[in-house]
């Protein structure tokens, strides 16, 4: 049989068999797993074949019978089973492929699981002895990780006693197993490094300066780490390698305690040096042979592997008091090894030697420093042998050599931590803050100075050209722009703490590139086709191409900082951003006036998309900067000053030019928001009057003229929208001038709907058939432009909302008799119903007079009031986006608070309940069902007295009364069809309705109305319940036990009394024995965390016993 076994294994491997061949060999092999004593056989498999797929499937059956079988194997089988799989390895273990190896020993370490130490007393003892035994070494340490790895915290099935008896057993292993990989690494290190030659000590090499002996008080400790690497044979290096592994698991859950030893630490930190050790590499290349070359590496992995385990004890935010002084002198060490990394005065020759360490090892490393930042920086700052200064001078040098653009994201990301934190420490001493800042200052100087440095192509043009300007991330940004945009935020957060410094550092730069650009003036020529820029050297062109890239990133800086020159400290720094300001609106100003985005260059592939780029990023600087104009705004209110009507001014001149198909995509948009922030954020009362805003208006609403590409057009009818519709700010209601406003407003609407109106079926004159392509671009244009409207007026004062209603009326009601018309083609109608949407969601009271035609069209579109099903059930199929939309303006109405739209609530319940859901419900795709359960829990939660009539009288005599129920059958459909959606798979419709229905219970007690329970409220638990048993929705683990515990808190003792036994009694697969244990185990709590613990142990046992009933053979009778 093991003949035909290989054989079969062999062919069910092999290229040329087919599925449904391989089908029916798995369907043979899995039946001769199932066998009663078929381990037997795999035994004598195991010990007589070298095939690989036979031995892994042999091991598979062991596995199984293990893991789901092992009740109802013999007591005698298991014995011969425990006694004979670790002498197979035993004898093997040298002989074996790794992966057979590996899992060999994970099918022993799950016996010991089940069995340890009842039945298997001898499974920790013989892991221990294998470490012990030289021969056994490497096996040994292989058990041991896979029994951190399998018992700490167990994968499979088991009962919470047995994992907490586990989790005990192995604790009380701990000090053993550490003192024995101590013992391992120790005994390995002091054996080759007598044999390591020590070179006599050079003048030259003062390794230990002042900084060092800073960081490492004991003159012994800097002397110990000080003494040469020694170099590993193969099989010390790989007994190394897999003891550091497992302290790497075994720090993964044994808590910070006594049992980490000094020596153990140091003997870890010996380790990590062998990542820095770049004499070790040099020499396996200077030797040439590859070996050499693969043992080089070897050696840097054990330093990754010891970064590793010190990077699980620094993860640990819990540190015992006893702990700290283990923790500051793993600092400490650590940084002595930064300080290796790191240490030379040449610039060149730190950075080539980071690109010579392992990539690993200095990702291992930045995480290292990561989490040193952000969880212990706190604690460690305050201890006065703690050099903080010294080792962030440490960072900056590790930061700005980083061989990678990767790495050098993750040094930035640690500095925006190190500034958060200094952040929020001088927010919560505000009296110490010149202290702290005194402290860092010349740091952070340096740091902005630096960051400032390396977006420049001036002094970094070589890694900067290495960066990818066109393929887009998953974040929507490219490879540049994501650096550039890491880089401004770090110049931001120091912005924060040092205003006047980081300003005086920044604009100075800015000043020289604007020179530069303002200067191009003077080399434009007139030639034959328009005006030429005189640049043609190519010298000279790299140079302004380098000059234009800086400009345009010092732009974005600039604007970046605009935040910390308003509020509190406008007037302070009045005079440093009326100077930006200034300079920005002369620089967009010069732009649009000398054209320099149409101007021919030498280089125009290179040169243009430069010149437009600093164009736009000037706009947007200068938009960035609106704000400070608002502030600027209500105080030049107060004193009228001309300064601030001249930027105005002087800014839209230099905006209108823009306004124009001629101009670039990225010019003209970035000119358009920056009008749309001038007329919304800034509003100066005298804007409508300057002439190049009427310029603006007159285009637009020109018949003949060209429009603009969609997304312009609509910021520029935003625009001009909000400048009439906006309230000034700091004036009076009376002095608004809204009659006129209305009137201009309502012409601005007419020439903006002017193709859309008359598309209107007239009775008098029949109109002429247009093209349905050409009706829908119309719809479209004009659609796109008010509904945008109509969104950015939804939060303004009632007034501004009315004049834009009255302006749309007519709008509206072209739009109310094309609905029907247009009522198959489902593009159009989801324009339509967006459109609808919007005005309901944002004129709200004004929108009353819409119902009628609401519920109309409602009923054509719909089959409203219960016409026949097949029409909602082809437009959720054909539509689902309409009928979501459909469902999102139910919403609304629903969420209104007045008597307008309350006669509509029956029939948009019956809608609900008796036409969409029972389509949908058996559907098992989403759509659709996330918009109609949030309607019925809106309609719920907004419209909770149409249920349930509260009177006063009930309200103050709580205890007695209960609340009046009405409308039950809905209420009563609601609920059930919340409890079927908890049966279906989609777990984001899952999570979304047990969060309403939390909602309901947190804001109307939903759970304590008589209704829900007496009739729902153990079914939900009992859903809710065998939901957690399927582990169907596991991520929602929490979530569904806080849900179960505020169900059952409304009746505890019905809960315990009569939910809990009856829950068990109808639990299949379990005996009444194992029944009692679980309920025994439910103890009584009632805190929120001990229930739901409860409830997590009563799933998991529960689960365990099925397993476990599931594996005995049949027939077998219990007692």
């Amino acid at each position: 049989s093991l003949r035909a076994l290989e054989s079969l294994m062999t062919e069910f491997f092999h290229d040329c068999t087919t599925n449904e061949r391989k089908r029916e060999i798995e369907e043979l092999l899995n039946n001769f797993a199932q066998q009663i004593g078929a381990w037997r056989f795999c035994l004598y498999f195991l010990s007589s074949t070298r095939n690989d797929y036979v031995m892994m499937y042999s091991l598979t059956v062991f596995e199984n019978l293990i893991n789901k079988m092992w009740l109802g194997v013999p007591s005698q089988d298991k014995m011969e089973i425990r006694s004979c799989l670790p002498k197979l390895l035993l004898a093997h273990h040298k002989t074996l492929p790794y992966f057979i190896r590996n899992k060999l020993c994970k099918v022993i370490v799950d016996i010991g699981r089940q069995d340890w130490p009842m039945f298997y007393h001898d499974f920790f003892t013989n892991i221990l002895q294998l470490i012990q035994s030289p021969v056994t070494t490497p096996l040994g340490l292989i058990m041991l990780k896979t029994t951190s790895e399998e018992l700490a915290c167990p994968r499979e099935d088991l009962s919470v006693a047995r994992k907490e008896e586990l989790r005990k057993l192995l604790l009380d292993q701990v000090q053993t197993v550490l003192g024995l990989l101590t013992g391992i690494l120790e005994t390995v290190w002091d054996k080759h490094s007598v044999t390591a030659a020590t070179p006599p000590p050079s003048p030259t090499s003062g390794e230990s300066g002042d900084l060092l002996s800073n960081l490492l008080q004991s003159p012994s400790s800097a002397k110990l780490l000080n003494q040469p690497i020694p170099i590993l044979d193969a099989e010390s290096e790989y007994i190394c390698s897999l003891a550091l592994e497992c302290l790497a698991h075994l720090f993964s859950w044994i808590p910070l305690s006594a049992s980490i030893t000094p020596s153990l630490l140091t003997t870890i930190f010996h380790f990590a040096r062998f990542g820095c050790d770049i004499r070790a590499r040099k020499m396996a290349s200077v030797n040439g042979s590859s070996q050499n070359c693969v043992l080089g590496q070897e050696r840097g992995r054990l330093g990754v592997l010891a970064m590793s385990c010190i990077n699980e004890l620094m993860s640990k935010n819990c540190v015992p008091m006893e702990f700290e002084e283990y923790l500051l002198r793993m600092f400490q060490q650590t940084f002595y090894l930064l300080q290796k990394i790191t240490k030379d005065n040449n610039a060149h020759t730190v950075k080539s030697r980071l690109e010579e360490l392992d990539e690993s090892y200095i990702e291992k490393f930045t995480d290292f420093l990561r989490l040193f930042v952000s969880v212990h920086l706190r604690r460690i700052e305050s201890y006065s042998q703690f050099p903080v200064v010294e080792f962030l001078t440490l960072l900056f040098k590790y930061t700005f050599h980083q061989p990678t653009h990767e790495g050098y994201f993750s040094c930035l990301d640690i500095w925006t931590l190190f500034l958060d934190y200094l952040t929020s420490k001088i927010k919560s001493r505000l009296g110490d803050k010149e202290a702290v800042l005194n402290r860092y200052e010349d740091a952070l100087v340096l740091l902005l100075t630096e960051v400032l440095n390396r977006i420049q192509f001036r002094y970094n043009q070589a890694q900067l050209e290495e960066l990818d300007d066109e393929t887009l991330d998953d974040d929507q940004q490219t490879e540049w722009q994501r650096y550039l945009r890491q880089s401004l935020e770090v110049v931001a957060k120091v912005m924060e703490l040092l205003p006047t410094h980081a300003f005086s550092t920044l604009f100075p730069v800015l000043q020289d590139n604007l020179e530069v650009y303002l200067g191009l003036q003077q080399f434009i020529v007139t030639s034959g086709s328009g005006h030429r820029l005189n640049i043609t050297a190519e010298n000279d062109c790299r140079r302004l191409h380098c000059s234009l890239r800086d400009l345009s990133s010092l732009l974005q800086a600039v604007g970046r900082l605009a935040e910390y020159f308003i509020g509190d400290v406008f007037a302070a720094r009045f005079n440093d951003a009326l100077t930006v300001v200034e300079r920005l609106v002369k620089v967009t100003l010069y732009g649009s006036q000398i054209k320099l985005y149409n101007i021919e260059t030498a280089v125009p592939s290179v040169l243009k998309p430069d010149l437009i780029d600093v164009h736009a990023q000037s706009l947007a600087a200068l938009q960035a900067y609106s704000h400070w104009l608002a502030q600027y705004c209500s105080e030049a209110h107060r004193q009228n000053t001309q300064q601030f009507v001249t930027l105005i001014s002087t800014t839209m001149d230099a905006i209108t030019p823009l306004i124009s198909t001629k101009v670039q995509d990225k010019l003209l948009l970035s000119a358009c928001h920056l009008l749309v922030s001038l007329a919304t954020t800034v509003r100066p009362v005298f804007l409508i009057s300057i002439p190049a805003v009427q310029k603006v208006f007159n285009r637009i609403t020109d018949a003949s003229a060209q429009r603009l590409v969609d997304k312009a057009q609509v910021l520029v009818c935003r625009a001009l929208s909000n400048i009439l519709l906006l309230p000034w700010p700091n004036l009076p209601e009376n002095e608004q001038q809204w009659p006129v406003r209305s009137i201009n407003h309502a012409s601005l609407i007419s020439a903006l709907s002017r193709d859309y109106r008359n598309l209107k079926p007239n009775a008098v004159a029949p109109q002429r058939k247009m093209p349905l392509d050409d009706t829908k671009v119309i719809i479209h244009q004009t659609l796109s432009v008010l509904d945008d409207i109509v969104e950015n007026i939804s939060g303004e004062s009632t007034k501004s909302r009315q004049i834009c209603y009255q302006s749309l009326q007519e709008s509206v009601q072209v739009s109310l008799a094309l609905f029907p018309a247009f009522i198959h083609q489902s593009d159009v109608t989801d324009e339509m119903l967006s459109f609808f949407l919007t005005l309901f969601r944002g004129l709200r009271v004004q929108m009353g007079t819409c119902c009628p035609w609401f519920s109309d069209s409602s009923e054509k579109y719909i089959g409203f009031h219960a016409g026949p099903q097949r029409n909602i059930s082809l437009a959720i199929v054909t539509g689902c986006r309409v009928v979501e939309k459909f469902l999102k303006i139910l919403q609304v109405v629903v969420q209104e608070p007045g008597q307008v739209f309350k006669p509509f609530l029956p029939s948009i319940i019956s809608l609900c309940m008796e036409q969409v859901y029972p389509i949908i419900a058996e559907r098992p795709s989403p759509d659709v069902k996330a918009e109609l359960f949030e309607l019925l829990f809106r309609t719920l939660h907004h419209n909770w007295r149409y249920f349930f009539k509260s009177t006063v009288l009930a309200s103050v005599q709580r205890g007695i009364a209960e609340e009046q129920m009405e409308n039950e059958p809905q209420f009563s459909a609601i609920m059930q069809a919340f409890g079927q959606s908890f049966l279906q798979p989609d777990i984001h419709l899952f999570k979304q309705n047990l969060f309403y229905l939390e909602t309901l219970n947190t804001k109307q007690k939903l759970y304590h109305k008589k209704i829900f329970r007496t009739t729902m409220l153990f079914q939900f638990v009992n859903v809710l319940l065998q939901v957690l048993v399927h582990k169907s929705h596991d991520l929602l683990q929490e979530e569904i036990g806080i849900a179960i515990y505020n169900m059952a808190s409304v009746d505890f003792d019905g809960f315990f009394a009569a939910f809990l036994p009856e829950f068990l009694t109808s639990c299949d697969g379990v005996d009444a024995n194992q029944k009692n244990v679980l309920g025994r185990n439910f103890k009584m709590d009632r805190d929120l965390p001990s229930f739901t613990q409860n409830v997590h142990r009563l799933v998991n046992d529960l689960r365990y016993y099925r397993l476990c009933n599931d594996s005995l053979p049949p027939g077998t009778v219990k007692l």
